[in-house]
């Protein structure tokens, strides 16, 4: 049987990782329709890419290589529930950027500006300057640190930090194009979210 196979860590572990992903993707399909609409939908919502789908692969091969070999490697159950945490705390952030954004909230970035849009600098962007890249982040590390996966917790932090330090600046470029002084002041005075990214 499959299960007597994972057992009673793996079952948890994975079933967490399954349970935290669907509801990841799930609420940022619904969100991205209730506030864009139906028409304005796009399959990037769903934020399922070839690479996401390689690194998700990569991630439980690995789980299932050291749940075989190193079994007693999974049982840090405290190491796990900070994985849960940190994945809770990603989630809240990223969904206070997307609803307190509202529909200047996109998945990709703009590069002409339209009519609605606006520098949003109050709620959550108060503190953080991109807070939906800072949620993921940290939603990302924590899905492996759940599953007490030391090579993808390494992987996904330094992969997840090299995506966003090229695209924070990029996207960075267009807003200083919108917004003008505005932005740059608000950059100044607000962090970015993310480690060693200003």
């Amino acid at each position: 049987m499959v299960g007597d196979f994972i057992g009673h860590t793996g079952c948890r572990q994975l079933s967490q990782l399954l349970a935290v992903i669907v509801f990841f993707h799930s609420s940022e399909f619904v969100l991205a329709i209730a506030i864009h609409g139906r028409s304005k939908f796009s399959s990037t919502s769903l934020l399922i890419s070839k690479q996401y789908i390689i690194a998700m692969v990569c991630a439980l091969l690995e789980y299932a290589i050291e749940l075989v070999m190193f079994p007693e490697l999974k049982e840090h159950w405290w190491v796990s529930n900070f994985g849960l945490l940190l994945v809770v705390i990603g989630e809240a952030i990223r969904k206070a950027a997307v609803l307190t954004a509202g529909r200047s909230f996109t998945h990709t970035i703009k590069i002409q500006r339209e009519q609605h849009h606006q520098l949003v600098t109050h709620g959550i962007y108060r503190f953080i300057r991109h807070p939906g890249y800072c949620g993921f982040f940290l939603f990302a590390i924590g899905t492996q640190v759940m599953l007490c996966s030391p090579i993808s917790i390494v992987a996904f932090a330094v992969v997840t930090w090299r995506f966003f330090y090229t695209r924070i600046p990029y996207e960075e470029f267009f807003l200083k194009q919108f917004f003008g002084f505005e932005y740059i002041q608000y950059a100044a005075q607000v962090p970015s979210g993310l480690p060693y990214i200003r």
